[in-house]
């Protein structure tokens, strides 16, 4: 049986910042997952690192929440967020009157809503409609959500704290009205065990009334998919919102070389992340109000991610519902040392994380404070480790895999590639990922496919959508002889299955091209979907 002091069940930006902060204090933790790290909400929205505004006018809190962690999170986690701004614009479409009163309530939550001319609007976003009437910067900016979870994980491990990925949270144990504990299960050996604990956090998103229930109690929390586009194409320089009311496929994101386009709202299942090509046409229809010839742009994929609403007594669901973050303490409900976290936004994951651990610190008489918005997420690398970075990766890739990788396993990485110069061979051209860097994430305990590398070094993610690096990469990983390795058809069949399920949405035009390569190269060449009968 484990011991800990704390268990936190859920492994996305909200479990992982909880872990940091209760590590950092030097509160024994475990965090516990059902999947992959990062493989639910955290890494399902369009990377925005909000300013508040959107939220400004109907949800106060949450936008005074969002603008003080915008300029933590560009301070302590700089190696994930590109430094850009918001721009947020009116249409013909939109409503006149909203503009004042979106103004002043920006100004009251302290968010600068600088006025900028057209003309100033045309040239710095040369591509965004010409019927716009008036147009503010705000100080938004993107964010890697993926990248970002990752070195909170790798800060909190630093510090002693723990994780157990692919393990199912199937009882919470408890004595007297106080939880002693939880049962788990891992998912791949089925084996069950029990964690003895003096306080269990359900940090578990949009599944918090499924865990609630394991413990005998409700928790009304109300689960809203959201749908994203993702073009192959930088269509904007800067974050462009409608300046209305928060609505579908009113935000467009700027990424590296991509735009993401979000989003909807859909009550639903929290297991739900399908989409529908009737969904991506409605989206385009609205998102042409922002970029006249958005049809001219290639569509990599579509993609879609639950929202944790806590609605409490509350009938709202949906947009109704507030963006706000809620810790409900269920000792009210006759249970001591249990409490479900949920709502808020990834970009305030650090907020309430501390907000949380205060709560519980101070029950479980731990007086130290709390440092996260202080200390960086990852230290700088060394000039001495740049220089010798730049002779092994090829022209930026090395600044791509240390802030993917952090400076310790980008150290390993490197000192790999100069034992075995072939270790340099790209396997994913459009993310810069060299065959080092895809066995090294392969190596780690908490990997079990091709789309847990994916996520550590976002392989797959590019223009190709996975159709040249796939196969190099289940290369890479059959040669490390490990359980998961060996079984290459299921390999490649699991990663593409997962590209191509955000591809089907979007099969028209080019997209039938490209499909037709990738189904030629893996379902002719190399006959994955068959099995030769003797």
């Amino acid at each position: 049986m484990l011991e800990t002091q704390v268990v936190i069940i859920g492994g996305g930006a909200t479990g992982a910042g909880i872990l940091r902060d209760l590590s950092m204090r030097g509160v024994k933790a475990i965090l516990v997952e059902r999947g992959d790290l990062g493989c639910g909400t955290s890494s399902r929205f369009h990377g925005l690192l909000h300013s508040g505004g959107r939220y400004a006018v109907r949800d106060k809190n949450a936008a005074i929440e969002c603008i003080e962690e915008n300029k933590i999170l560009r301070r302590i986690g700089k190696h994930c967020v590109e430094p850009i701004s918001s721009i947020f614009i009116r249409t013909p479409e939109d409503d006149a009157s909203y503009e004042d009163v979106w103004v002043n309530a920006c100004r009251e939550a302290g968010i600068e809503a600088k006025p900028i001319s057209l003309d100033k609007l045309h040239e710095i976003e040369p591509n965004v409609s010409r019927q716009v009437q008036s147009a503010y910067m705000c100080p938004g900016a993107a964010i890697d959500g993926f990248r970002m979870l990752w070195q909170i994980f790798d800060s909190a491990n630093r510090y002693g704290g723990k994780t157990l990925t692919y393990t199912n949270v199937i009882g919470i144990n408890s004595e007297a009205g106080k939880v002693t504990g939880v049962k788990v299960q891992n998912i791949y050996t089925k084996e069950i065990a029990t964690i003895s604990c003096d306080y269990v956090i359900s940090a578990a998103g949009p599944w918090c009334g499924r865990v609630a229930e394991l413990a005998g109690l409700t928790l009304n929390v109300k689960p809203s998919k959201g749908t994203l586009i993702a073009f192959n194409h930088r269509m904007c320089t800067n974050v462009i919102h409608r300046l209305h009311k928060p609505s579908d496929a009113d935000i467009f994101v700027p990424h590296g070389s991509v735009t993401i386009l979000g989003t909807t709202s859909i009550n639903t299942d929290p297991d739900d992340n399908t989409t529908s090509q009737e969904e991506v046409k409605s989206m385009m229809e609205i998102g042409r109000a922002t970029f006249e010839n958005l049809d001219d742009y290639r569509i990599l994929r579509v993609f879609a991610g639950c929202r944790p609403l806590y609605t409490g007594d509350s009938k709202e669901s949906g947009r109704n519902a507030s963006r706000d973050f809620a810790a409900v303490d269920h000792e009210k409900d006759g249970l001591k040392g249990f409490m479900s976290v949920c709502g808020g936004k990834f970009t305030t994951h650090r907020q309430m994380a501390e907000k949380v651990c205060n709560m519980v610190c101070k029950t479980l008489g731990n007086t130290e404070k709390c440092r996260t918005a202080e200390e960086p997420l990852v230290a700088d690398p060394s000039e001495e480790l740049k220089e010798r970075a730049k002779k092994v990766f090829p022209n930026y890739g090395y600044e791509l895999a240390q802030s993917r990788q952090g400076v310790e396993r980008f150290t390993s990485i490197i000192e790999d590639i100069e034992k075995d110069p072939n270790k340099a061979e790209m396997i994913c051209e459009c993310e810069n990922v060299t065959k080092a860097e895809v066995a090294a994430v392969a190596n780690e305990a908490t990997s079990h496919s091709i789309s847990d590398v994916r996520r550590r070094t976002r392989m797959g993610m590019g223009t190709c959508q996975g159709t040249f690096c796939t196969y190099r990469a289940v290369g890479t990983v059959k040669d490390l002889n490990k359980d998961w390795t060996q079984d290459t058809g299921k390999l490649f069949r699991d990663f593409l299955e997962a590209r191509w399920k955000g591809i089907r949405p979007v099969m028209w035009g080019n997209q039938m091209r490209d499909v037709e390569l990738t189904r030629g190269i893996y379902e002719v060449s190399l006959n994955i979907n068959h099995e030769d009968k003797e």
